[in-house]
């Protein structure tokens, strides 16, 4: 049996959404302090389960000082469904984030649970990766992080799946991510006006199979455009572990060596600028250094890290609205793009007059 603990809020929501779809209240919600009152929790806690209810549909704002009208709830009782969540990492070192997924999903009624081995310790194989669907019971997939023939796979079963991020671009399969092209053409842009001319992108060699990428076809397609070289120097291959990561630093640093370094996911970041600062070579003094995603160690560090900012909540809203689109029967393929901003922290500068 899966026991999971939900926030006081998530407990509050959960309680008022069964009273809802109970008909207990009909045209407008009580008010917050007397909802507080009858549960004997703090406004607060009242206030976040309002607010989640709100983003479900099942209540609609009036406006400051209103209560909160009771939406027509004749097609709200969503079937719950069987969600499995194929994450790109071990359940070991899944972000905070995806667990509150699950649990909102949870709360909604549905079974969500993670797949007994992640995508990388599949080795991003689609013949594994059948294997192991065949052998899941599941009535709705979630993918995060898919590669283009994982995804091109998931998008010809008949069971519905979600590509939360991965390489999704004009396959016929609902998905959201950042709009990593925009941001990311912003910071490259930002090393160019600094005067980089020696711009690596670090990506993981299981996200490049099958193609570039959207993202990495924009910024080429930029640096090319500002008179830059864009090669397999700007975009080198490197086997997906950590010793393939060294390799490939050792290999980029021995004649020509970048000025700055774009590189995806925060893990390999740490990685990189642990390495490099072994051999004396820090940012942004030597060379610059960019994040593709946000992380909340970076706060800690000084220098400030440089890196795309984009929030979680649009994303997880934008997955439970399609797993409960699909519980009503409805064909959700859309594909949404969240806001994501170039932030510049203290590892991007100017190119050393050595450089």
């Amino acid at each position: 049996m899966d026991f999971t603990l939900l926030s006081p809020s998530a407990q509050v929501a959960a309680y008022l959404r069964e009273e809802l779809m109970r008909g207990r209240w009909t045209g407008t919600m009580p008010g917050g302090p007397a909802l507080a009152k009858e549960l004997g929790v703090d406004g607060k806690t009242v206030w976040s389960a309002l607010g989640q209810l709100e983003k479900e549909g099942l209540l609609i704002a009036q406006g400051p000082g209103k209560r909160r009208k009771i939406a027509d709830l004749k097609d709200m009782d969503t079937p719950a469904l069987r969600v499995a969540i194929l994450d790109y990492e071990p359940l070991e070192q899944s972000e905070d984030w995806t667990f509150s997924m699950q649990k909102t999903l949870l709360s909604q009624g549905h079974s969500a649970y993670f797949t007994e081995k992640s995508l990388s310790e599949l080795g991003n194989d689609v013949r594994r990766v059948a294997r192991q669907v065949k052998q899941t019971p599941a009535d709705a997939w979630i993918v995060c992080s898919g590669s283009r023939d994982v995804l091109e796979w998931f998008s010809k079963q008949e069971t519905p799946a979600f590509a939360m991020f991965g390489r999704r671009r004009r396959l016929p399969i609902a998905g959201v991510g950042p709009d990593h092209v925009s941001a990311g053409c912003d910071a490259v842009q930002r090393l160019i006006d600094l005067g980089h001319k020696r711009i690596v992108m670090v990506s993981r060699e299981s996200q490049l199979a099958g193609g570039l990428g959207s993202t990495e076809s924009a910024i080429l397609d930029l640096m090319k455009s500002r008179g830059l070289p864009a090669s397999p120097y700007n975009l080198p291959n490197w086997e997906d572990n950590a010793e393939g990561l060294h390799r490939m630093l050792e290999e980029l640093f021995r004649f020509t060596p970048p000025t700055a370094l774009l590189i995806d996911e925060p893990f390999i970041f740490h990685a990189v600028k642990d390495y490099l600062a072994q051999r004396g070579i820090v940012a942004p003094s030597h060379v610059s250094l960019i994040c593709s995603d946000p992380d909340h160690t970076f706060s800690w560090s000084k220098p400030t890290i440089a890196h795309i900012r984009w929030d979680h909540g649009p994303v997880v809203r934008r997955v439970v609205q399609w797993v409960n689109n699909i519980a009503k029967g409805k064909n959700d393929l859309r594909q949404t793009l969240t806001k994501a901003e170039f932030v510049e922290g203290g590892t991007v500068g100017r190119v050393p007059q050595s450089r």
